[in-house]
């Protein structure tokens, strides 16, 4: 093969070089001679590797740089989308489907939320304000830090807590003694035989005469034609000269640090026996009655306490709640109470309990208010003058019965003590037997196990509260035949201030609507010496129509 050669010099062929003169140089500065490029024709072997080298040479660049600067990636990763666009113009070129009306609805309900959000908010009404200032209200409440809690506070609330835990449980299947014993009381209820039996004030033990007095007059039996139909109607008749009841603080007194005394002074005609417990033991007439210098439920929890003297030795008791609800109650120089009086914060005063004190400082000698009234003799049955708890089925029968008017004419209206002792006075409104408290013999204590059965009785008093806070309720205490007569008495006050208690710990009942009194074995509900737990209970009235104007009080 012939080879063929040409010869380069410089960096350019066909340029026309002049000679110059060059300085003189040393021997080693002596430029070196351009070197000789041999261009030498190649063969199509030789080509053909020469492209093959190129080509390499290139993927290598490629395969350096960056992966969205690569032509085929770049190719690749525009496939989908070419893809997507090309399916998004498929399904624009085709017919859109039928709207069906479910659909069709949906997207008109979808653009009305959309108009409505976009609609600016209505004004506020004063209601929805007022909404919405209690909300933040209580909001800064529930912030506030919580004061510290008493003892007593933790007790309440845990046997709230209880009760709540009780009454969330099932009820127990009703068994069949249970169910054999409602038969024969339903029974018991309709025969007739006990109706001469069916008022305290028939139970009780003859007056005795005093020396060289006359025998009593005996009036005749009062026998109800018709019911009053209301509290209003019983106190028609004394209400004929209505009295104008005025400001319960309106009169000045002089203020003093403790009360007066400690223990009641005994009425003239009667005898203190004992005293138990803080409680004074009289006898007078041939029964014993139970009194307590003060209420000292009244006082629990209170913000402050304070007494004044009064004109006509009477003294005036004020018990400062935290909320500033004010309870004042005015005692006369025997130590009855003659008024009680619930100052709301608004100042404005509900009467609990009112009576004439006049009547007090012209009778010296306590007297039964029931003995110038004849027997009381009803033709109504059992069941709409006794109520037992242990048969009521709908907790709504506790409201509709103590919401019932006296059963005859209230001549006047009685002070605490009058209603206390006198069981023809009590006879004139309705109880409650809650023979479903059992305690044990010889002990007040209400276990735990027992609270959660005053529920409904409790809701039917706070349904009474709320249309009337006027409402006055009297607490009885009995006991069985069995000990002591005055032991027995002192025990079974214990009791109805225990009832009374649980009711204001654990449901909130206010403690100045309600009176507790004890009465022993004086009125036995089963007649026996023998132990029986009936005998041991808590009856419950409503004595607001006996204390206090219905004017008043509503």
């Amino acid at each position: 093969m012939k080879r063929h050669f040409r010869i380069v010099l410089g960096a350019a062929v066909g340029i026309t070089l002049t000679p110059a003169p060059l300085p003189a140089l040393s021997r080693d500065a002596q430029p070196r001679a351009a070197p000789l490029i041999l261009a030498q024709a190649q063969s199509p072997e030789e080509e053909e590797l020469l492209r093959r080298k190129k080509r390499e040479g290139a993927k290598r660049d490629e395969q350096r740089a960056p992966r969205a600067e690569r032509p085929a990636q770049r190719e690749r990763a525009e496939r989908p989308a070419a893809r997507e666009r090309e399916a998004v113009k498929r399904r624009t070129a085709e017919p859109e489907p039928a709207i069906t009306e479910e659909r069709l609805k949906r997207r008109k309900d979808r653009e009305a939320v959309k108009r409505g959000a976009a609609e600016p908010e209505p004004a506020v009404t004063e209601e929805r304000q007022k909404r919405r200032k209690e909300r933040e209200a209580v909001k800064r409440r529930a912030a506030e830090p919580e004061p510290a809690i008493t003892e007593e506070r933790l007790k309440r609330r845990k046997e709230r807590e209880a009760v709540k835990r009780r009454a969330a449980e099932p009820e127990p299947a009703i068994t069949e003694e249970r169910l054999k014993r409602r038969k024969e009381r339903e029974a018991a209820m309709r025969r007739p035989e006990n109706a001469a039996r069916l008022f305290d004030s028939a139970k009780e033990k003859p007056v005795r005469r005093k020396p060289g007095g006359a025998e009593p007059d005996q009036p005749a039996r009062a026998r109800a034609e018709r019911l009053p139909e209301s509290d209003a109607a019983a106190q028609a008749r004394a209400s004929r000269d209505p009295v104008q009841i005025g400001s319960v603080i309106s009169e000045k007194g002089r203020r003093i640090e403790r009360p007066r005394r400690e223990r009641p002074e005994v009425p003239e005609g009667a005898e203190l026996v004992r005293e138990v417990n803080n409680r004074f033991i009289f006898r007078t007439n041939n029964t014993y009655f139970i009194e307590r210098p003060r209420e000292e439920r009244l006082i629990i929890d209170a913000r402050e306490v304070y007494y004044e003297e009064l004109p006509r030795s009477r003294q005036r008791e004020v018990v400062v709640r935290p909320d500033g609800t004010r309870i004042v109650t005015i005692r006369n120089r025997w130590g009855d109470v003659v008024r009680r009086v619930k100052i709301l914060p608004d100042d404005r005063e509900i009467v609990l309990v009112y009576v004439e004190d006049d009547y007090y400082d012209e009778v010296l000698e306590w007297r039964d208010p029931g003995l110038d009234l004849p027997p009381l003799d009803l033709d109504i049955p059992v069941r709409d003058y006794i109520l037992d708890a242990e048969w009521v089925e709908d907790p709504e029968d506790y409201y509709t019965f103590l919401d019932q008017p006296p059963v005859e004419q209230v001549e006047r209206t009685y002070s605490l003590d009058e209603v206390r002792r006198s069981a023809r006075i009590r006879d004139k409104v309705r109880r409650i037997d809650l023979d479903i408290i059992n305690f044990e013999f010889g002990s007040a204590q209400i276990p735990e196990s027992e609270i959660g059965k005053l529920e409904g009785v409790a809701g039917a008093m706070q349904r009474l509260l709320k249309e009337n806070p006027g409402e006055t309720f009297l607490i009885e205490g009995h006991t069985d035949a069995v000990g002591a007569e005055v032991a027995n008495l002192a025990l079974s006050d214990q009791r109805a201030e225990a009832v009374a208690t649980a009711l204001t710990n654990v449901f909130d009942i206010p403690p100045e609507n309600m009176e507790t009194q004890g009465y022993g074995e004086q009125y036995l509900k089963v007649e026996t010496q023998e132990p029986e737990r009936e005998n041991r209970r808590v009856a419950i009235r409503r004595i607001t129509p006996l204390v206090a104007p219905v004017a008043s009080s509503e």
